[in-house]
């Protein structure tokens, strides 16, 4: 079989790899990056912050009214402005409400908006990159960054970056009341905050590991998924669901086994911080209780810190369940922006060269490629198509075919030598305009999920309706289209499911000649299509080829006997070229080739 050439370079990827790191539980640089999506919503973000303010003054009002209460009205038996001293507390209360309300509501509306603006630069950064940038990276993966990392920073914009903001203030404001109302016993009542960081910091080292775990074993399973899915008709001829049901579950184990350890840390966690708000409490009744018995102190503010220290530990414990968040986003962020940071390297230059139409010719002087390294798979190509010519490419898999396409369209730089168009070389195109004067139909139709109408069209406002079925008509595409129920406004499926694989090559071709380009490429267009729907292409093929510079990369030698030049490539050198009876009369590789092909016919 006569295949393609050189993939590009494609490898496999470990996904866990990458996941293993983990980067700084803070970092500033990222920080920054990361707060630059929230500029554009700085008057919300500022609004936010004022509400938090005085959600913050709120949680430190309430206890000072209840000391007020007992002090001034309750011990004395003064009941006259009580009911005033009820009233304000309720007022603060609905007060605390409304800042509650209005400050989650913002900060989840700031947050998806924030990383909305992130996703759309993600998605545009991705449409510049180079195709060598797809070849090594897996789907999974880029996926994972566009909606899974964009999501984890949801999470830390959202309960993160302003949250604990949030929860310093709280903490400050009652720190400070409890400061004023009595330094002593505030003094006393910090004892405890020792005990709160060691077990913050033991915390943080063990659930770190844990959630290091999780990230690997989760990057496992979405690995594994991704290939059993893709591979399932495979799978299930060979009836391997046995072994691949163990597999999944070896790996489900260990990223359980993950999840329940990094359980058991927090479940030890949260509770220690209940114990040490308990023992506060402890500590404060019994220091308390004696200022109270030698008049230092009132039963008001012995009550009022009480209240306090409740409203102390829980922010505290808020900022220490802030850890997990801070480390995962920093390590998605870390990935978002080294993607975003990635840049293309083949762009068009400045000041680019405008054409005003191409004729079509093409050459290749001493052109060398090596898609990794010095390892060469295209070794001093040198050829020349005249405009309007119809050129074929043959050879074994891996000789180069494909790579001679990679180069024209200018997917890949070359390493040494020249591709020129019309007598431009390529570097000095726009490179919108030269993929626009180019267009390929390959052996795997690539359709999207829409109409048929727009797979031909690919929403492209220039190419009217009656232009798509023209097109249509013409590559006998047509005759299918008005047997489905919806004809042109048919929904295709995912990948064109539904359409037979001819079916899906004719809307391919009908795509090409809707679009109306100077150079099309046939990249073993018709190497899958049966023998009835191939009398359908060949006819098609010659209207689409005709009055235009046309390149065919063959795996059916039946396909390109009426080509006005056919070149042979072998280990990425041309090692012969002529028409299809020039090369059999040389008896060389085109003559093997076609021997191969039709074995028991006369050749020659």
């Amino acid at each position: 079989m006569f295949g393609g050439g050189s993939s590009g370079g494609s490898q496999l990827y470990d996904y866990s790899e990458e996941e293993d790191q983990l980067g700084k539980v803070y970092d500033r640089v990222l920080m920054k990056r990361l707060i630059a999506y929230l500029k554009p919503y700085r008057l919300e973000v500022v609004l936010i912050a004022f509400l938090m303010v005085g959600y913050s003054a709120s949680e430190a009002l309430l206890p000072y009214l209840t000391q007020l209460g007992i002090d001034n009205h309750i011990q004395p038996g003064n009941l006259q402005g009580l009911e005033t001293i009820a009233i304000y507390y309720i007022l603060v209360l609905v007060a605390r409400f409304i800042f509650t309300y209005f400050e989650e509501y913002g900060m989840q509306i700031v947050g998806q908006k924030a990383m909305y603006d992130m996703r759309m630069s993600l998605f545009s950064h991705l449409q510049r990159l180079d195709v060598r940038f797809f070849d090594t990276n897996p789907v999974g993966r880029l996926m994972t960054r566009v909606m899974g990392d964009v999501q984890v920073l949801n999470e830390l914009f959202t309960s993160g970056i302003i949250t604990v903001f949030g929860n310093l203030l709280s903490i400050f404001g009652i720190v400070v009341a409890m400061l004023l109302l009595s330094w002593k016993l505030a003094l006393v009542t910090f004892t405890v905050l020792p005990i709160i960081f060691v077990a913050t910091t033991v915390y943080q080292v063990y659930s770190r590991r844990a959630f290091r775990d999780q990230r690997r074993y989760l990057a496992q399973i979405n690995a594994f998924l991704n290939e059993n899915i893709v591979g399932m008709t495979t799978m299930q001829l060979f009836a391997r669901e046995p072994r691949s049901w163990l597999q999944f579950d070896e790996r489900n184990k260990q990223y359980l086994g993950a999840n329940l350890r990094s359980i058991f840390y927090f479940s030890l966690f949260s509770p220690m911080i209940e114990v040490c708000g308990s023992i506060a409490l402890a500590v404060i009744i019994w220091y308390g209780g004696r200022q109270i018995l030698q008049d230092a102190i009132t039963f008001g503010v012995l009550f009022a810190f009480i209240q306090y220290s409740q409203r102390l530990f829980w922010p505290i414990r808020e900022l220490s369940e802030k850890y997990t968040i801070f480390q995962n986003a920093m390590a998605s962020s870390e990935r978002i922006f080294d993607l975003m940071d990635t840049q293309p390297t083949i762009i068009s230059p400045t000041p680019a060269k405008v054409l005003d139409g191409l004729n079509g010719e093409i050459e290749f002087r001493n052109v060398w490629l090596a898609y990794n390294a010095e390892n060469y798979v295209l070794r001093d190509v040198s050829f020349k198509v005249k405009a309007g010519e119809k050129v074929a490419f043959v050879g074994h898999t891996g000789s180069g075919k494909t790579s001679i396409i990679n180069l024209l369209c200018r997917f890949y730089e070359v390493s040494k030598g020249q591709v020129l168009i019309d007598g431009v070389d390529l570097r000095e195109m726009e490179l919108a305009d030269l993929r626009r004067a180019i267009n390929i139909v390959q052996q795997n139709i690539f359709l999207f999920s829409g109409t048929i109408e727009k797979n031909i069209n690919l929403d492209n406002p220039d190419i009217s309706k009656e232009q798509t079925i023209a097109a249509a008509k013409e590559v006998h595409l047509d005759r299918y289209v008005q047997r489905m129920p919806d004809g042109y406004t048919t929904e295709l499926k995912e990948g064109g499911a539904g359409l037979s694989v001819g079916q899906k090559q004719l809307v391919a071709f009908a795509r090409a000649l809707a679009s109306d380009p100077d150079i099309l490429i046939l990249d073993e267009a018709t190497s899958s299509v049966d023998t009835e729907t191939e009398l359908l292409v060949q006819d098609a093929l010659s209207r689409l080829m005709a009055n235009r510079t046309s390149i065919a990369i063959a795996h059916r030698l039946s396909t390109i006997q009426n080509a006005d030049k056919i070149i042979v490539m072998h280990r990425g050198e041309i090692q012969e070229m002529g028409t299809h009876n020039e090369l059999l009369q040389q008896r060389g590789i085109y003559y093997r080739l076609y021997q191969l092909q039709y074995k028991g016919q006369e050749v020659g």
